[in-house]
C-alpha cells in the first residue's frame, strides 16, 4: 500500500489527476480503452476538476473512456439533483467528451433492485474489468456504500445505509428524512477486482478512518481495512487526514526514495 502524504488538497487532486492520466496512458499503450470506476461525494470534485481542466487544455481526452460508478441511491430518479447519476453528469461527464453510453452508474429507480445489481456486476465483467477504482472514505471507515460489517466477500448489491452515513450526508439534502435509506452499491470483493485503486481524504474528520485503513486489523468492521489486501493500492491524503498515522514519517521517507530512484541518472 502506497501512502502519500501532500500539503494541500488541491495538491491531493492534482496529484489523483495525474494518476489517472498515467493509467489512461497506459491502457491506450497496451491496446485497449481505459476503464475506471469513479466515486461521488465531497472529495472527488477537485479530482474532477482537475481532469475537466486537462481535457480542456487539450492534454486529456476520455472519447474512448468507459466508466462505472460505486454505487446510486434507491428512491432518487436519475433526474433527481441528489442522485449520483445528476452527480455525475453536472460534476463531470457535461464537461468533457466522455460518451454517455460509455458511462455506468447502478439502477435504482423504477426496477428489480437485485437484477440491477447483477446486471451491474455482468457490464463491469464485460467491460474487461476496471483499470483504476477511484475511492473515497466514509467516517466510519466504509467505501461505496460498503457500511460497518460488510463482508469482505461482497459483491454489487443492495445495502441498507447507517445513521452515520445518512447524517453524514444530510447536509445535501433538506433534512435527513429526506436522505434516502438505501443504495445498490458495488461490493468490496467488486472493488478489489480493480486492477490498481486510488483512495482520496482530505480533512482532519477522515482521520480515524484513514488510520484505521491504513494501519489498522482488516476487518468488517472497517470496510476500507480491506484494501490491504490489493497489490496496487494508493491511498492519497492531506496533513489533516495523515494527522492519527503512526508511520506518517516513513511513508513519506518511502515516497522521496522513490522519487530519488525513479529520477533519471
Amino acid at each position: 500500500m502506497r501512502v502519500v502524504i501532500l500539503d494541500s488538497t488541491d495538491a491531493v487532486s492534482r496529484f489523483a489527476a495525474d494518476q489517472v492520466a498515467d493509467v489512461m496512458h497506459r491502457s491506450r499503450n497496451s491496446g485497449k480503452s481505459p476503464v475506471l470506476g469513479l466515486a461521488t461525494g465531497g472529495t472527488p470534485l477537485g479530482l474532477y476538476n482537475e481532469l475537466i481542466q486537462r481535457y480542456r487544455d487539450g492534454s486529456l481526452s476520455f472519447a474512448d473512456v468507459r466508466s462505472f460508478n460505486l454505487d446510486e441511491y434507491v428512491g432518487l430518479p436519475p433526474e433527481h439533483d441528489q442522485s449520483y447519476h445528476y452527480y455525475m453528469k453536472e460534476s463531470l461527464f457535461q464537461h468533457i467528451d466522455i460518451r454517455m453510453e460509455n458511462t455506468a452508474v447502478p439502477q435504482t429507480w423504477q426496477c428489480d433492485l437485485s437484477i440491477s445489481a447483477l446486471e451491474y456486476e455482468s457490464k463491469i465483467k464485460n467491460a474487461g474489468g476496471i483499470d483504476l477504482q477511484i475511492l473515497g472514505i466514509g467516517t466510519d471507515g466504509h467505501i461505496g456504500f460498503n457500511e460497518v460489517g460488510s463482508s469482505l466477500a461482497s459483491r454489487t448489491r443492495l445495502k441498507t445505509l447507517t445513521r452515520q452515513t445518512r447524517s453524514d450526508n444530510a447536509r445535501y439534502f433538506t433534512s435527513i428524512d429526506d436522505v434516502p435509506i438505501a443504495a445498490i452499491t458495488m461490493g468490496i470483493a467488486t472493488i478489489l477486482e480493480a486492477r490498481a485503486i486510488l483512495l482520496l481524504a482530505t480533512g482532519a474528520n477522515k482521520a480515524k478512518a484513514v488510520a484505521g485503513c491504513v494501519e489498522g486489523a482488516i476487518s468488517s468492521g472497517l470496510p476500507a481495512s480491506a484494501l490491504q489486501l490489493h497489490p496496487n493500492v494508493t491511498i492519497v491524503v492531506d496533513r489533516a487526514a495523515a494527522s492519527l498515522l503512526h508511520h506518517a514519517e516513513y511513508y513519506e521517507d518511502s515516497e522521496r526514495v522513490r522519487v530519488k530512484l525513479q529520477s533519471p541518472q
